[in-house]
């Protein structure tokens, strides 16, 4: 999730600027956010509505001692069904299953701060984008692993004098293959490419005011609408996403208060995101999942609280069962099943959720 060198000063940081607040909030927080002690176990139902989940925590059956993982970054499913998953431990930094959770596959010693992961369907050829913090770039590769492109830091927008300023964490690729990268971990800037790598523009970045972001760990492109597809980015200590045309041009806030919502994944008329944790109750395993319609209003948390709107304004969200630690993804697959990836959890494998009726 961050790399190693930056972790504990990032962390401290959080702390310092949050300390007087959550001091006051925390106590607050956890009298409004009751946790269910005891794990839930198979038939326990998690969600909400129509979007309601039985859990499988069990369903790797990848061989700790000969595929292992350290943090479980991100998580996505290729036309053939297989689910991939990216994490920084260089004994296989992209581990392949089929959907029953069996090994298939696995890849990569190079990417020591493997973090996004993005598969795009580029004339028929399924290839994936690689951030990776600690080398500060974006490496295209194919399925298989063959670097087909690497993008280093971006000197061309005369934001940045040195690469380690940069720290990507995600991608999203357009359909004429112009490339958005997220700094989110860097000075949140977008930087645009076009297919070829070279660069078009950047926006957002840290800053005050509604077309900013703090924290621009995920992107992705939003076609729900057909007419008018949107960037979607997130803000994550602003506990929101922010909408965006594709040029860059500030649309509008999505507030999910509460919630420390990583990248947004579109699957159908549903958005996706692992929340890393409940802002009532930082640094403290408090995850958990959120969905929302196509109208951007949250209808399910996954071991959270149950969305609630007063006078169209979203209440306050918050873990309410211990399912998770800190989600960091979220992958949707052709079923609907959802598999969920943890970052400093343990070194746990994706759970999966499968929906009930």
């Amino acid at each position: 999730m961050y790399p190693v060198t930056s972790l504990k000063a990032l962390l401290l940081n959080m702390k310092r600027r949050t300390f007087l607040q959550n001091s006051l909030l925390t106590g607050a927080g956890l009298a409004m956010s009751p946790l269910v002690n005891a794990f839930p176990t198979q038939d326990t139902i998690l969600g909400y509505g129509n979007k309601r989940y039985k859990i499988d925590t069990k369903w790797s059956k990848a061989d700790a001692m000969k595929n292992p993982v350290k943090d479980c970054h991100e998580m996505v499913q290729d036309k053939k069904g297989r689910i991939f998953l990216l994490t920084n431990e260089t004994k296989n930094n992209v581990i392949i299953y089929d959907k029953s959770g069996n090994l298939l596959d696995s890849w990569g010693s190079e990417y020591p701060g493997a973090h996004g992961l993005t598969l795009f369907d580029e004339n028929g050829e399924e290839v994936l984008f690689i951030c990776d913090n600690n080398r500060h770039q974006v490496v295209k590769t194919t399925l298989s692993g063959r670097v087909l492109m690497t993008l280093d830091y971006p000197k061309e927008t005369g934001m940045y004098a040195k690469q380690e300023e940069y720290i990507p964490t995600e991608t999203a690729i357009a359909p004429n293959g112009d490339i958005y990268v997220a700094d989110g971990y860097g000075k949140d800037f977008i930087i645009q490419y076009n297919s070829k790598g070279e660069y078009i523009r950047h926006f957002g970045g840290r800053g005050s005011g509604a077309a900013f972001v703090k924290n621009a760990h995920g992107v992705c492109i939003d076609a729900r609408d057909a007419s008018h597809p949107v960037l979607i980015v997130t803000s994550r200590e602003e506990n929101a996403f922010k909408r965006y045309e594709m040029d860059g041009t500030y649309i509008d806030t999505i507030a999910l208060p509460g919630a420390w919502v990583c990248r947004p994944v579109i699957k159908g008329d549903y958005l996706y995101a692992a929340v890393l944790q409940s802002q009532s109750r930082l640094w403290q395993q408090s995850g958990f999942v959120t969905i929302l319609d196509k109208n951007n209003k949250v209808v399910s948390n996954i071991a959270g609280s149950e969305p609630t709107y007063k006078s169209n304004q979203l209440q306050e969200m918050y873990q309410t069962i211990k399912v998770f630690d800190y989600p960091h993804d979220v992958c949707v697959d052709d079923d609907e099943n959802l598999y969920v990836a943890q970052w400093n959890s343990g070194k746990v494998y994706p759970y999966k959720l499968r929906p009930i009726a």
